[in-house]
């Protein structure tokens, strides 16, 4: 196949669709932030995919919309963990945090809840028994780091960086 021209603007739709992270350390952190984020939203879909009429009676929202967020927490983690197209994985979690970070924060829930050892015993009781305070801090976490995966990428250790990239320079730069 002919190597097309490369044109400014392909050029830089292909640096964000997959952005190159700059040093060795650099890559290493980004890959195990990314291995360690597509584990847990692999471990936060599942269930609720699994028990998407509870979900989403439990969030009051419509089961459509819950299966949207879980299968993109899903199929979002399982690409992270391959470094498929990190930015777009990292968007669809980042949508599916934020939302949850603004019910946290429309229901009055504080950003840091008290640490729940601080808590004189019998004092909460969260709807699952004795547990930790609700907070967003959390969500907010998530959000952060997507936002970071987004923003760097998948890397070097990576599908994107490994094949991705080069291909979508070849056939659209």
């Amino acid at each position: 196949m002919a190597r097309s021209v490369q044109t400014p603007v392909a050029v830089e739709i292909v640096e964000v669709l997959v952005p190159i992270g700059p040093s060795p350390l650099a890559e290493a952190a980004l890959t195990l932030l990314r291995l360690f984020t597509g584990i847990a939203f692999i471990r936060h879909g599942w269930p609720k995919l699994r028990n998407l009429g509870t979900w989403a009676a439990a969030m009051r929202t419509p089961r459509w919309l819950c299966f949207l967020s879980a299968a993109s927490m899903w199929a979002g983690g399982i690409a992270l963990i391959i470094g498929l197209l990190t930015p777009l994985a990292a968007l669809a979690i980042l949508v599916s945090m934020a939302y949850a970070m603004v019910l946290e924060v429309f229901a009055g829930t504080p950003f840091i809840a008290p640490d729940p050892y601080q808590i004189p015993a019998g004092d909460y009781a969260g709807p699952m028994g004795v547990g930790e305070p609700p907070s967003w801090e959390k969500a907010a976490m998530y959000v952060v780091m997507c936002l970071v995966l987004i923003s760097a990428g998948g890397g070097a250790l990576s599908l994107d960086g490994l094949l991705i990239r080069d291909l979508l320079l070849s056939n659209f730069g």
